[in-house]
């Protein structure tokens, strides 16, 4: 039996709390959708079951009745005219893939609207609020999780359904407008080492050794064997490109060495954040390629 997922928060009650302005914002928008979004349990469970509804909405029987009937849609003008009785027929040669291309569009265009309506739900969209005051209040969020506006995972651009930006907020005085229980220091947010910065540069570099490593070996298996059946012992010399082959598999090989020792410390950097986001500290939003370890 798998494990089930539960989602990470993007922003902690206690960041909220902080400042009173904001969390009287987001008491209003909570009062507005019935979720108490500084509960930080609550919150949790609303992420975690609203993404398996998406995730069961986009794996569900109607996307594969979509696909299978698509398929077919695209296979049938193909296939029938190698069907003898349907051959000399080129109405029905023809005709069904326009029904069934109809279909398939409308089994998915019902999951996207689905889908589509599900995230909009109250709920979610009270939350997005919230994140859209907190970063306009300079507190955060570290990530928005890629599913919560739409997008794919480690995906760009807006999404179905952004963050909504506000405008930024001027400073909370501090000597009014502040929680009299307020902790009077917040744990500091650690600095971004070396080894993080570095991860980010390569982070979204593809893996091209292993491909260009199998050419270099066809190529010159290739000219051997055109030297070996023509009589031009020159293509021999393509056999040069065999070690050249092993010489990029072990640098390709060292390379994803390097990525996963980088990985692993900007891993442990993206959960030292979130821990002192979730005991108040204000955080920096995190990069696209250190979003891409917390949207799992």
């Amino acid at each position: 039996m798998t494990k089930a997922r539960t989602e990470r928060l993007p922003l902690n009650g206690s960041v909220l709390a902080n400042d009173a302005r904001l969390l009287e914002k987001v008491r209003v928008i909570g009062a507005r959708c019935g979720v108490d979004y500084t509960d930080d349990a609550a919150v949790t469970a609303l992420l975690t079951e609203r993404r398996r509804t998406l995730e069961r909405i986009q794996r569900g029987p109607l996307v594969w009745w979509g696909a299978l009937v698509l398929l077919a849609a695209v296979v049938w003008p193909f296939l029938a005219p190698t069907i003898p009785a349907l051959a000399d027929d080129p109405v029905l040669s023809y005709a069904p893939a326009g029904p069934l291309l109809l279909a398939a569009v409308a089994c998915l265009a019902l999951v996207h609207l689905r889908w589509k309506r599900e995230l909009a739900q109250d709920a979610l969209a009270g939350y997005r609020e919230v994140l859209g005051l907190a970063r306009a209040h300079g507190c955060g969020p570290i990530h928005v999780p890629a599913w919560l506006e739409g997008r794919t995972s480690g995906g760009s651009g807006k999404g179905a359904a952004p963050v909504p930006t506000y405008p930024r907020a001027a400073p909370q005085p501090t000597d009014a407008g502040v929680r009299s229980d307020a902790p009077t220091a917040t744990p500091s947010v650690p600095p971004k080492p070396e080894a993080v910065t570095a991860y980010e540069r390569i982070a979204h570099e593809g893996g091209w050794h292993d491909e260009t490593g199998c050419l270099l070996v066809l190529a010159g298996a290739a000219g051997a064997i055109w030297a070996a059946t023509s009589d031009a012992p020159l293509g021999y010399a393509a056999l040069v490109l065999v070690p050249a082959a092993v010489a990029v598999w072990l640098a390709g090989s060292h390379r994803g060495a390097e990525k996963q020792r980088l990985r692993a410390e900007a891993e442990a950097y993206v959960n030292a954040v979130a821990a002192a986001e979730a005991e108040g500290a204000q955080v920096p939003e995190l990069s696209p390629a250190l979003r891409t370890l917390l949207d799992r």
